[in-house]
């Protein structure tokens, strides 16, 4: 029987396996960053014991630092703190580090992919649950906890029970108006916010073939929103032209042996998953979020649930998470009135996400009152959009681009959400707290959140294009 994308990749890493017991994975690159390795760094010190391979993990500062003024000291100490230990424990260590002012910072699952370090057929890990975003290169990638951090440090392996297998297909074309995110929100809508779990998704189907890379990564960054140990798309001619002439990839003869094993990678056409779900792209519309998890989510021009639609079981958690966005069963979120806009985060704050903004909003204004972020995603985004006048686009519609960071995405460092405040974000989390203690999350495509920073209120971008 022929085998799936995801058993290829784990099958060729396991270094040893024995019933029963979770496999023994060899690890091609690990990602660090300054929130969970502190603590996997102190215990590699207490066993006074080396990075095993340091040339294959990569830091960055994200979660912790400002977007505007980074060349001053931060000022929340914990956050202070938590950068100068990354800066501490990598120079100690031997790993390569981007830090503040580096060309390559930014966030951790942004510059894998644009530096060319993240490769089809490899497996990826990082102490962040939004690594599954390095699948949609055909790349087995997926968070780990800080004991598994350090697991890595230590012997470049890991200990983990193999997923079962699942696959996703969306069928035909997306609608004017719908892009990536819209795609999977409509799926965590769909299927819930553990619908997934215990699963590694392949994503399949002529909507998922038409995105671009950038696209294919917003699908695969938020796999873990539906329970997914991660998520991946196979490797095609569109990966391999965005990979190639990238800082570190292959090149020369390299290139060429790399390549012929990339065409290698994809599922059998006799292989067996564990489960297959099937969508029909027409039936997805702009997307929003109205709860306080991404699976509480609708088509824009819906209405919330009534009670009586919710199973009996989930109607207090329900009934609770209206009561924190001050919501009511039924109702509708267009015309809903939005204090702040937040475009960034590791799902959608690459060059192609700012790209679809400006053009957007190009020769329009923002709402008077409402407060509106775009951060990108790593130094080399900054650069880009400031190389091809985006900045400038930014500026007139008075919406405001700052420095790379995980920003408002989570209340980890300055760019928190006032409490009581709505705010429209394409980051992947909305959770109560999230963006800052008492705020109010909704999640949307760029696009879905351009018009309502346009409009200020929560707007069907199909009738502003």
């Amino acid at each position: 029987m022929g085998k799936t994308l995801f058993d290829k990749i784990w099958d060729s890493h396991i270094v040893a396996a024995k019933p029963g017991f979770p496999d023994a994975v060899y690890i091609n690159t690990h990602f660090i960053h300054e929130v969970t390795s502190p603590q996997a760094f102190d215990g590699l010190r207490k066993r006074n014991i080396p990075v095993f391979r340091p040339g294959k993990t990569r830091a960055t500062p994200d979660h912790n630092v400002p977007t505007i003024d980074q060349h001053l000291p931060i000022k929340e100490a914990l956050s202070r703190k938590q950068v100068e230990m990354l800066t501490k424990n990598t120079t100690e260590f031997g790993v390569e580090m981007y830090g503040l002012g580096h060309p390559y910072q930014g966030i951790v699952h942004v510059i894998g992919p644009e530096l060319g370090i993240t490769l089809p057929g490899m497996t990826i890990v990082c102490g962040d649950s939004h690594t599954s975003t390095h699948g949609a290169f055909g790349a087995v990638a997926f968070g780990i906890g800080t004991s598994e951090v350090e697991q890595v440090l230590a012997t470049q392996c890991i200990l983990q029970y193999k997923p079962k297998r699942m696959k996703i297909e969306v069928k035909g074309q997306l609608k004017k108006g719908v892009v990536s995110k819209d795609i999977i929100l409509y799926i965590i809508s769909q299927i819930s916010a553990s619908g997934a779990t215990g699963y590694f998704v392949e994503y399949a189907g002529e909507a998922i073939r038409n995105l671009s890379m950038e696209a294919r990564m917003t699908v695969c960054n938020m796999s873990i929103e539906m329970g997914a140990r991660g998520g991946l798309i196979a490797p095609d001619q569109v990966t391999f032209d965005y990979i190639k002439g990238r800082e570190f990839a292959p090149k020369g003869e390299d290139w060429d042996k790399a390549l012929a094993y990339w065409q290698t990678l994809h599922t059998d056409a006799d292989a067996q998953f564990d489960k297959v779900l099937e969508f029909d792209a027409a039936d997805i519309e702009p997307q929003i979020t109205y709860g306080t998890n991404p699976g509480m989510g609708m088509g824009v021009t819906c209405s919330i649930p009534e009670l009586a639609d919710i199973e009996a079981t989930e109607r207090p958690s329900f009934s609770k998470s209206l009561q924190y966005m001050d919501l009511q069963p039924g109702s509708r979120l267009l015309g809903k009135k939005v204090d702040y806009v937040f475009i960034g985060s590791c799902t959608n704050s690459r060059i192609e996400d700012l790209r679809m903004v400006a053009e957007f909003v190009k020769g329009k204004k923002k709402a008077d009152d409402v407060t509106v972020w775009i951060v990108p995603g790593s130094k080399q985004v900054e650069a880009q959009a400031i190389a091809e006048g985006i900045d400038k686009v930014f500026e007139a519609a008075g919406f405001q681009l700052r420095q790379p960071g995980c920003s408002a995405c989570l209340g980890m460092n300055e760019d928190k959400i006032p409490a009581g405040k709505y705010c429209i974000a394409t980051s992947n989390r909305n959770f109560e707290g999230r963006q800052g203690p008492n705020a109010r999350t909704f999640l949307a495509s760029p696009l879905t959140a351009a018009a309502a920073a346009i409009t200020g209120n929560v707007t069907d971008v199909r009738e502003l294009i």
